[in-house]
């Protein structure tokens, strides 16, 4: 992501995406027969199924539709999708079509590496919610890729609603550009550049003479 800030950063939290096989499943069965599940059609009426790695869980309907969350990356999605359908293969659940992955939303977090002064973005920028009494962040529904993001004044961000980890990437690099040109970030100095400062300043200290009473003698 070339923002001209090095101090960008992102990462995905959860991706939620449904699973189709194409065909019923007998519940009550991999209730009895799967480890670590929980089945209680009269409090939900999926199976839920976890799985330790990758670190999934998976919510599994009769009609043979399965809802994942609980992944960080698309790879990892795709490896907890497939030892979920060798596992049923395991126990004799009959597949007898490809399943289907479908990614319906991930949630990511951001930091923009500067502070971002809201009441000026509310008031430039256009499909924000800003109301500091009620939550102290601001919402921008961004059009471009479409998603909402929950902006926070310290620079972190909280990014829903994209379909794929590029428009994650994508609107963090947008607002972070738009918030730039409408100049609503105000850059905050690192650690790194404070104990720099605090050390050339030593080292000038150092370098200078040292005056007596002698120096300010008429």
């Amino acid at each position: 992501m070339d923002l001209n800030n090095p101090f960008v950063q992102v990462k995905v939290e959860n991706i939620v995406a449904t699973v189709t096989i194409g065909q019923p499943i007998d519940l009550e069965y991999l209730d009895k027969a799967l480890p670590n599940v929980e089945y209680d059609p009269e409090q939900f009426p999926g199976l839920v199924l976890r799985l330790e790695n990758p670190k999934v869980t998976a919510l599994v309907f009769r009609s043979g539709r399965m809802v994942v969350t609980g992944a960080k990356s698309t790879p990892m999605l795709i490896k907890a999708v497939k030892k979920i359908i060798k596992m049923l293969l395991k126990y004799y659940v009959t597949i007898t079509s490809k399943p289907r992955i479908q990614i319906q939303n991930i949630v990511a977090s951001a930091n923009l590496g500067a502070e971002v002064m809201l009441e000026k973005v509310a008031f430039l920028l256009e499909n924000t919610m800003y109301e500091p009494e009620q939550f102290p962040g601001l919402i921008y529904r961004m059009s471009d890729p479409h998603v909402v993001l929950l902006i926070f004044s310290s620079g972190k961000m909280v990014i829903t609603g994209a379909k794929s980890e590029d428009e994650v990437f994508l609107a963090v690099r947008n607002v972070y550009l738009k918030l730039k040109e409408l100049g609503c970030l105000r850059e905050v100095k690192r650690e790194e550049e404070i104990l720099s400062e605090e050390l050339e300043g030593l080292e000038v200290g150092k370098s200078k003479k040292k005056i007596t009473l002698k120096d300010l003698e008429i």
